[in-house]
């Protein structure tokens, strides 16, 4: 199979342990798309925290696509023009938040994005600075968050402790089943989204609009979110530090991260 286009989750597949691409693998990200190929990242991360890395590779040079939100927005690299947009819809952010506070005492957090900052609900926990730290976006706690969110959102993420997430997430699912998409990304981030909003589901509008189909198309992933898009996927692949889920749904399963995973996968499938 000819695959034209390979779609990267960023945090434990692009990038290694240090958060970077190393060297080999951005020049051979660069070769691909100048042979023509085309290269997508996708991530959970905020716009600001995938821009980035697109710029390394060159993305708006080449013609490549962002799927930042988890998918919810899919933007153009090469005039920025959005593909594909969907927000949560606004009544039901109070109910949330008033759920999500509910369990504060177990140190969860409550936060979504502006273009620049992370608006954190309740208080900045050590799971809201990794996302900080992932993202290198500012962190900024407003006196009335659902006030202060009068915006368009994509996104809300509840960064917490693994325990407290699983109890929080069998509760908001139970209450938005059929309304909301909600799952952990990470053990420790729990992902509120629009409905029917996953990897899988962007890909295919992102298909569409180009005009190929999943067969054409090779998926890279190491987490929770990155299912939906391995099983889609003409080629799943996981990475070798993927969770056992991932493993299981791929079909391929590559080196890891920090052994330079995706520059195996480029060599084997797309020279």
């Amino acid at each position: 199979m000819q695959y034209q286009v390979i779609v990267l989750d960023l945090d434990g597949t692009l990038t290694n342990s240090k958060k970077e691409i190393t060297e080999p693998t951005r020049q051979a990200l660069i070769d691909i798309q100048k042979n023509g190929k085309t290269v997508v990242l996708a991530s959970g991360r905020p716009i600001n925290g995938v821009a980035p890395l697109a710029k390394q590779l060159r993305l708006q040079d080449f013609g490549g696509y962002m799927l930042s939100f988890n998918g919810a927005r899919v933007t153009r690299c090469s005039d920025g023009k959005i593909i594909y947009n969907k927000q949560i819809p606004p009544e039901m952010i109070r109910p949330i938040c008033d759920i999500v506070r509910s369990y504060a005492e177990q140190g969860v957090d409550l936060i979504t994005y502006t273009d620049t900052t992370i608006i954190s609900a309740i208080a900045p926990n050590q799971y809201t600075r990794i996302e900080s730290g992932i993202n290198r976006m500012e962190i900024y706690q407003p006196d009335d968050f659902v006030s202060y969110i009068d915006f368009p959102i994509n996104k809300l993420l509840v960064p917490g402790p693994a325990d407290v997430l699983q109890e929080l997430m069998k509760l908001l699912k139970e209450k938005y089943h059929g309304l909301l998409n909600i799952y952990l990304s990470e053990p420790y981030f729990l992902e509120i989204m629009p409905q029917n909003i996953d990897k899988a589901h962007s890909l295919q509008k992102l298909l569409n609009s180009i005009g190929l189909t999943a067969d054409s198309m090779i998926c890279c992933g190491d987490g929770f979110n990155d299912l939906s898009m391995i099983e889609y996927a003409g080629l799943g692949v996981a990475m070798e530090n993927a969770q056992p889920i991932i493993k299981d749904s791929a079909d391929f399963i590559t080196r890891s991260n920090d052994e330079d995973g995706v520059l195996h996968v480029i060599n084997l499938f797309m020279r």
